[in-house]
């Protein structure tokens, strides 16, 4: 990003104004202090591969962009962004659980690597694009042969320098070696892990990057690891440098000797060097001793670590720097144990024993967006014990544990524990099933033992008997039980009433899990979806906070004036606000946290990770009020449900904020305030009123401020009651209800016209329903036939190359491309459509054939093309952007705005070149799709079928598939074989 920043000037910016230029490219300043850096100088200088700084005429410091090769592609990105002020990094978030829509232009293993390069910094939208565009040329070719004639194109082997994504991958890289590593071996780890290679500025780098790891001599270490790389000692001297020899000696005789070391200190030393058998940087040691035993060590054991010398080994790999030095410890096998700082029952083979139940590797988080989980038990919400379920996890150790039964079955194998040691792993018959598991010792009593199954997650009181020595070959696959946190309850993780709701919700039961964020206990939402709706299980037990005293009250012939009534359905369902204890304790608490919020900096409680089933605030007629967050569009724009008045809006994720702490506690526990109704008695049931009737009720209750209502009924297990509503104080008499008057004026007739007659719309079509979401609606969209429609989409010469993504594809003579270089800016123009529409009063639209508008298809907005409309509400469209036909209800459509009109429609409809147009057989479509649908390739354009509309238009191209090292896959080649004329399949499809 500061390489694109600098490329904008050639003759360089100002260190003064480059802060100004980055925030004007991306939206927000440049995050030094988050990577590390006390200053921005102390950065750039960090960056020698990316920025040269020179001083000026002026004598002020000039950043000038460092050359290199790859900087055309950065520089055309960047272009095209300069103007781009909304910040916010995309990212796929999907809460509906059972039908997960695939990213329409990225592979998920692209979606996962860019997400892990975003984790370490505040990204904008122009960061998102940056990474995406260096990864996908490992999925999306450029660059390609333009000769006149087809030639097979190459995928480039190499992306574009990014520093902040390599950083990343270094620290991904290096938290798999906690020890650390030889230098000389991170470029073959990161090729392995990454299918590319470690770039060479990375290297000339890494010794500057601080903020991640420490690099002497050769080898690299993370910043915040206490265990150094196992060395070969062969390499270095195993004496201390005489420089520091005689330092010492020179203060030794006005510091403590080694026997003024309090033994006790000294067991503990040696207790907790042998947890570390790879051995310890002394400079890690009075932290681990502070955070293990709860006191200080003394500052003077650094400066003569010659005091623990008979309890260990001290090491000087780096001959020029004396104070880094590494600690062994050591394991006497004289008689008088004591001496050696262990404790005197601990032999040589015990602590061996112990040593290697460290060995084990650590569980990596699933890279799935939606991991499987079986969730065990919960004492707290902050470290809930699960086990991940999938082919590397529970199938794993069952055939571990099946290899553990056949191992152990023969006697000759069975190996008694007779000696157990708190905290060595063994294998332990368990008492049920016959079963061998694995376990760590947790307490050991007189003749029973206090074991932790280590891969289930439960602790049991067992007989010593049942231990068995635990061998060497069942240390390799990782403890299967493992930790995670509840997204929203981290303030609540004790509380009895959460618990006992997860418990009898979750605990033992295979559930979705959503990774917010991958740390070491890694942030979860999870979700039941055994049902038929999917439940949100940290947003259910958030609710069992509410203090039930506090809900609106629902008891039958119930009659409540002063009634607010909020909100207005399309389905005919209304939300009213009844005044209550509750509803007067929310306007005290909401109005406490308008006090707050005015008098403090609210960008302080901006939403940084929005989640569905968050609470937090938004406003509404000017004033903060409680919403929950239902779904995401990304990580800029998201829908939101203000639960006190029954209101759905969109938004963008910097309108919300975070709840006060100090108020956090009172909001929560108040239920919502909004109380839901229907009308009684009506000729229709919910779901089926018409458009008309859902204005009248909208024009004559929404400004009325002095409604009545009394409960008819009540539907507990909706929570809904039906009542009768008045716009006076005469409840009494239902007559004049409402109810009664819609029934009277004959709104329920379906035959009817329910689109705008000729004399335009009422006055309640222009009354805006939601004053806190809704932008000025008095400029009315233009009429279908005078809005001028996007240019055609620009097309390279025939005979060149270009990136596409395979949106649909039906067979060989039909299929539909988008262009892959666009991709960013149709999915910046869809975000802006869900928060124009969504915002917008519902509209009927008078539908005709061939117009374009706009469709609500699975809570997103798209341009659409009306095929038909049907006699039963229903409209057959197409979308113009990604070539999908689909059904509608006429209520779903609204009018397209000249603003969405500026960025061509893009869906291209295609056939594949080098093969004779034929009637394609099922099997072979099945092939076809299979290789190109959902994926990047590469077209070679051979004809263009030009028309004056884009979706009249198609075009003959070549597909190329050039995903693989080793050869170019051309898409005609494969479908060519005789076998796809008939119903046969070739053989090379039936692998």
């Amino acid at each position: 990003m500061v390489r694109a920043v600098l490329l904008s000037s050639r003759s360089g910016v100002s260190l003064s104004n480059l802060q100004v230029e980055y925030k004007d490219l991306t939206g927000e300043l440049i995050p030094y202090k988050q990577l590390g850096y006390a200053t921005l100088d102390a950065l750039l200088h960090s960056m020698p591969s990316v920025v040269k700084l020179d001083k000026g005429q002026s004598g002020e410091v000039v950043c000038h962009a460092t050359t290199g090769n790859e900087v055309t592609r950065i520089t055309k990105l960047a272009a095209r962004q300069h103007t781009a002020k909304r910040t916010g990094r995309p990212q796929v978030v999907n809460c509906q659980m059972r039908v997960k829509p695939a990213a329409p232009f990225v592979l998920n293993d692209l979606i996962n690597r860019v997400c892990d390069s975003l984790q370490i910094y505040s990204a904008s939208v122009y960061d998102f694009m940056v990474l995406v565009y260096s990864l996908s040329l490992q999925y999306s070719p450029s660059n390609l042969n333009e000769n006149t004639t087809p030639a097979k194109p190459k995928l480039p082997h190499s992306a574009p320098y990014s520093p902040k994504l390599v950083q990343s991958r270094i620290k991904e890289v290096l938290n798999k070696h906690s020890n650390g590593l030889w230098v000389s071996k991170l470029p073959p780890l990161y090729r392995e892990h990454y299918k590319q290679d470690l770039p060479n500025e990375a290297l000339k780098d890494l010794e500057h990057w601080t903020h991640i790891c420490s690099v002497k001599t050769s080898q690299i270490t993370p910043q915040s690891a206490a265990t150094p790389p196992t060395p070969d000692k062969s390499q270095f001297h195993h004496n201390k440098p005489q420089t520091q020899r005689s330092s010492a000696t020179s203060k030794s005789s006005t510091l403590a000797s080694p026997r003024d070391l309090p033994p006790d200190v000294k067991q503990k030393l040696g207790e907790l060097l042998l947890k570390y058998s790879s051995g310890l940087w002394a400079h890690a040691l009075p932290k681990l001793y502070q955070d293990t035993y709860k006191c200080k060590l003394a500052e003077f054991v650094l400066d003569h670590l010659t005091l623990l010398s008979d309890i260990c080994t001290i090491d000087y790999p780096m001959p020029d720097n004396s104070k880094r030095a590494i600690l062994y410890a050591k394991v006497l096998e004289d008689e008088n144990r004591n001496q050696s700082g262990l404790a005197g029952s601990e032999t040589k083979e015990t602590v061996e024993r112990c040593l290697s139940s460290q060995t084990v590797p650590s569980l990596v988080i699933p890279r799935e967006e939606y991991p499987s989980v079986l969730v065990v038990e919960a004492s707290d919400t902050n470290s809930v014990i699960l086990r991940y379920i999938g082919e590397g996890y529970s199938k794993a150790q069952e055939k571990l544990e099946d290899e553990m039964r056949e191992f152990y079955g023969q006697d000759i194998n069975k190996v008694a524990l007779t000696s157990p040691l708190s905290g060595q792993l063994t294998a332990v018959h368990a008492e049920e099933e016959e079963e061998i598991l694995r376990a760590q010792v947790c307490e050991v009593m007189a003749d029973k033992v206090k074991v932790y199954y280590v891969d289930h997650g439960f602790s049991e009181v067992i007989s010593k008997s049942k231990l068995f020595e635990l061998h060497e070959k069942f240390y390799r696959l990782p403890f299967q039980a493992t930790k995670c946190k509840l997204a929203g309850l981290e303030s609540f993780s004790q509380e009895q009433a959460v618990l006992k709701r997860f418990e009898s919700m979750a605990t033992g039961k295979i559930l979705l899990a959503e990774i917010l964020e991958r740390n070491e206990v890694p942030l979860m939402v999870l979700y039941d979806t055994s049902q038929d709706d999917d439940i949100n299980i940290n947003a259910t037990c958030m609710k069992a906070l509410q203090d039930k005293s506090l809900e609106s009250p629902l008891k039958v012939n119930s009659a409540f004036m002063n009634v607010n009534v909020t909100s207005v359905c399309s389905d005919g369902t209304i939300y009213c606000q009844v005044p209550s204890r509750g509803l007067t304790k929310l306007n005290g608490i909401l109005e406490k946290t308008e006090n707050y919020l005015h008098s403090q900096v609210t960008s302080e409680l901006l939403v940084s990770l929005p989640f569905c089933g968050k609470n937090c605030l938004a406003r509404y007629k000017g004033k903060w009020s409680r919403v929950e967050i239902t779904n995401l569009h990304g990580s800029r724009v998201l829908d939101i449900l203000f639960v006190d008045v029954g209101i759905r809006a969109s938004v963008e994720v910097t309108e919300l904020r975070e709840i006060p702490p100090p108020l956090l506690r009172d909001l929560i526990s108040t239920p919502p305030q909004a109380l839901k109704c229907c009308l009684a008695d009506l000729p229709v049931s919910i779901g089926s009123w018409t458009p008309d009737a859902v204005h009248w009720l909208r024009d004559t209750v929404l400004h009325c401020s002095d409604c009545s209502l009394k409960i008819a009924k009540v539907d507990e297990s909706k929570r809904l009651a039906h009542v009768y509503l008045f716009t006076s104080k005469n409840f009494h008499d239902t007559s004049c209800s409402l109810n009664q008057q819609l029934a009277d004026l004959n709104l329920w007739n379906h035959q009817k016209d329910v689109f705008l007659s000729s004399r335009g719309p009422s006055k309640s079509l222009n009354a805006p329903t939601n004053p806190a979401t809704i932008h000025n609606t008095d400029v009315q969209d233009k009429a279908p036939h005078t809005l001028a429609l996007p240019p055609l989409l620009e097309l390279p010469e025939i005979g060149q190359n270009m990136d596409v993504f395979v949106s649909v594809a039906c067979h060989p003579g039909h299929f539909v491309l988008q262009p892959w270089q666009d991709m960013y800016k149709l999915v910046d123009l869809m975000g802006e459509m869900i928060l124009h529409y969504n915002k917008m009063e519902e509209k009927p639209l008078k539908v005709e054939k061939n117009q374009v508008c706009a469709a609500k298809l699975e809570n997103n907005w798209y341009r659409v093309l009306v095929k038909g409309v049907l006699t039963n509400g229903l409209v057959s469209v197409f979308q113009l952007d990604y070539g999908k036909h689909e059904l509608v209800s006429c209520t779903q459509l609204r009018p397209l705005t000249q603003e969405f009109c500026q960025l061509p429609f893009q869906a291209i409809t295609a056939q594949l070149a080098g093969l004779k147009p034929r009637q394609w057989s099922e099997e072979a479509s099945i092939v076809f799709r299979n290789h190109v649908e959902k994926k990047p390739l590469v077209a070679h354009l051979d004809s263009v079928q030009e028309a004056s509309q884009s979706w009249d238009r198609k075009v003959v191209i070549y597909l190329v598939d050039t995903s693989q090292e080793e050869r170019d896959i051309w898409l005609h080649d494969i479908m060519f074989p005789s076998g796809f004329l008939n119903s046969e399949v070739h053989p090379e499809f039936l692998v």
